[in-house]
């Protein structure tokens, strides 16, 4: 077998450069850690797409550990071997076992592992974090998730009322700061992260206290702490996001950072509500390192990315974006200023609150509490001499009233806005009071959102379904037979959920002049609709069964998305 290291093909691949190797190779010599896991925790690689290059380059499969049972008889070659080689045999097969290893190219650990076995060696990839926690349990050793749960026992702590202490000297305080708890708060961090979680929740119930990520979307219960843990483990987020660990009876707002390397660092936003078996915290994580800002990449259909980008580089009028809480909007406008973010611009953003950091962008944080609220920042905004104004959200008249003006006086205006579809968002303006020649004059461009799930490309297989479920869904019957429907199978690289990563499903309706005479007209939204769908706009079911069609999205996440037409 030829002896290449895992590095040498990076750079000859050209998957990592000279200076993250050499960077990563400090940080194993710094920290004693394996070249796999530096380039992870420096955000060099995501620990799936190093998975999936070594792969690739190495031709062996990668597979999941979550589960697997491991071959009796091979349990013979000692924990500390299989540390220090960073290896573990799972089945033997004649003369041959099989290895499942982080790094195939460390040859001279495959050879020790053949010595002492005296087998030849196979090997299939898996996630070093698989590989610690695996033996983590075979050591029985208390390093993961469930190992750090069975070391809190009752014993452990006791849970104090608020009324027995006072301050950050505390009894709860100091329980907080106890390793087993320290330690536990930081594993549901750094594993969400792993996860490509979006927010976590920490929810007491009567009898049990639950874990729960947000991935894709969808929340998944990942772990049940003991219930003695509850107030230890809210009080050591609050202290981290510098809240009141007294207070208890009312909900409290923080943010606190997480450093994973001097390269990358994850925000959450922490909120604490008190329910009626204690308080829940939801961390919402902002990751700037995975922000997509990039308007190719959302998911826009060619046609719509194409109006998208004219209407956000012409010098004035509105552009809306509308859709639920989580459909993306945020990222939209965001890509949108990234679109127009230029030395000669200025661009001032009022958002509650900042998600994300841009350079060359004024950020104003909301705080309706200080009288700092949305058309007091506009207000300032049009003395600061703009030329863009992004609007976090419109939520009441005078924040329309205002971003309107700023529209029909040489502003680019980016906003959002609660509705259903981009019909409908022309009606409300006008609901919420702004007159119908002015919303009609001012709006140049509506688009609205909904996020599905991406079909895993892993696992994606083709499958058959009923012909009439998908005429159902709103496909012609002439379409049934120009494309193959597509799942996700379930592989190690989407959890086994058939799922990785969302995609955007857009409708973008630019404001045409008979869409314009319709809002002058006073005309409802179902009858702006017929216009814009006359005029080739798309609904969001059709641009949902658009992507259903070219393998992007499962017909279930058509329909758990979008409405019918």
């Amino acid at each position: 077998m030829k002896k290449t290291r895992l590095g040498d093909i990076l750079l000859s691949k050209k998957a990592a450069t000279k200076e993250q190797l050499e960077e990563a190779r400090k940080s194993m010599k710094l920290n004693g850690e394996t070249l796999t896991f530096a380039l992870v925790r420096l955000g060099i690689f995501s620990e799936d797409a190093l998975v999936k290059f070594i792969s690739q380059s190495f031709g062996r499969p990668a597979i999941g550990l979550s589960g697997l049972e491991i071959d009796k008889s091979l349990t013979k070659i000692s924990i500390d071997m299989m540390r220090k080689n960073q290896a573990i045999p799972i089945k033997r097969k004649g003369s041959n076992i099989t290895l499942a290893v982080a790094d195939p190219y460390d040859i001279n650990s495959l050879d020790e592992m053949s010595f002492i076995s005296g087998s030849q060696i196979d090997v299939v990839i898996v996630r070093e974090s698989e590989l610690m926690t695996k033996l983590d349990e075979l050591a029985g050793s208390g390093h993961g998730l469930e190992d750090v749960m069975a070391e809190m026992g009752a014993s452990e702590m006791e849970i104090v009322d608020a009324e027995e202490f006072h301050g950050d000297d505390g009894t709860l305080a100091t329980a907080s700061e106890e390793a087993p708890v320290v330690k536990l708060v930081n594993l549901i961090l750094l594993d969400a992260i792993k996860r490509g979680a979006s927010d976590i929740h920490i929810e007491p119930y009567e009898k049990v206290l639950r874990v729960r990520y947000r991935v894709d979307g969808v929340l998944q219960e990942i772990m049940r702490p003991p219930m003695s843990m509850r107030d230890a483990i809210v009080s050591r987020l609050k202290i981290q996001s510098k809240l009141d660990i007294t207070e208890r009876r009312v909900p409290q707002d923080g943010r606190m950072k997480l450093r994973l390397s001097k390269a990358k660092t994850v925000d959450f936003r922490v909120s604490v509500l008190p329910t009626l078996f204690g308080e829940k915290v939801v961390m919402r994580l902002l990751d700037q390192s995975n922000l997509q800002t990039d308007l190719t990449k959302l998911g826009y259909e060619p046609e719509d990315l194409a109006k998208f980008q004219a209407t956000v580089n012409l010098p004035y009028g509105m552009v809306l974006v509308t859709g639920p809480t989580g459909s993306g909007k945020t990222v939209s406008l965001y890509s949108a200023v990234a679109e127009v973010n230029q030395p000669g611009i200025n661009i001032c953003t009022a958002e509650d609150p900042v998600e994300f950091n841009f350079m060359g962008v004024n950020q104003v944080n909301v705080n309706a509490a200080i009288g700092m609220d949305f058309p007091a920042a506009l207000k300032s905004f049009l003395r600061q001499d703009p030329d863009v104004i992004l609007i976090g959200e419109i939520r009441d008249y005078d924040t329309a009233a205002i971003g309107i003006k700023a529209a029909l006086t040489g502003h680019l205006v980016l906003a959002t806005l609660h509705t259903n579809d981009a019909p409908s968002t022309m009606t409300r303006m006008v609901n919420m009071g702004i007159e119908s020649f002015l919303v009609g004059s001012a709006v140049n461009l509506v688009t609205a959102q909904r996020l599905g799930r991406r079909i895993c490309s892993e696992c994606a297989e083709p499958i058959k379904l009923d012909a009439h479920a998908l005429i159902d869904a709103g496909l012609r019957k002439e379409d049934l037979d120009t494309f193959t429907p597509m799942r996700g199978k379930g592989c190690s690289t989407c959890n086994g959920t058939g799922y990785k990563g969302r995609v955007g499903i857009y409708q973008v309706m630019p404001v045409s002049d008979a869409i314009r005479d319709a809002v002058y007209a006073g005309r409802n939204s179902d009858e702006i609709n017929e216009i814009a769908v006359g005029e080739g706009v798309k609904t969001l079911r059709m641009a949902a069964l658009n992507k259903v069609k070219d393998g992007t999205l499962t017909l279930e996440e058509c329909l758990r998305t979008t409405v019918g037409d």
